[in-house]
């Protein structure tokens, strides 16, 4: 990848996510296809698996979870490797299937290119769970 190609890519994120003893329904499919139509985050790769009781790990096809998930077809570029599966799955309960998805924050290309041709670098980031940024909100109005 050249450094000019660099240059304009936004930040990479991934996210973990788990089901408690089922598998994923589909049902925020068209959500995500919404998101990279309109251009506000790109999947650079996606991968499902399913952690079972006995803590083992078995990565999941597209095919295999029973439910029509053709319009991700394409979206894995092998970027996750066996590292980052072994790593999503110390975080997983057994017994659930996740979803482990990388994307580019596409929305913020422009403003992270912006800041890189003027020299700057991200020297932290993080994510405020939804759980402590209500008790912010409540203790806040209290």
């Amino acid at each position: 990848m050249t450094e000019e190609v660099v240059q304009d890519i936004g930040p990479i994120d991934y996210i973990v996510l788990e089901w408690s003893g089922q598998q994923p329904t589909g049902e925020a499919i068209p959500y995500l296809v919404e998101l990279v139509d309109r251009g506000i985050i790109r999947i650079i790769d996606l991968a499902f698996v399913q952690k079972g009781e006995d803590g083992t790990l078995v990565e999941l096809e597209l095919d295999q979870l029973g439910v029509d998930f053709e319009v991700l077809d394409g979206a894995a570029s092998s970027l996750i490797g066996d590292d980052d599966l072994a790593e999503a799955a110390s975080v997983l309960e057994p017994g659930t299937a996740a979803a482990i998805l990388v994307y580019e924050n596409a929305w913020a290309a422009p403003f992270a290119s912006a800041l890189r041709r003027n020299g700057a670098q991200m020297v932290a980031s993080g994510r405020i769970p939804m759980d402590a940024f209500v008790e912010a909100l409540e203790a806040a109005e209290a």
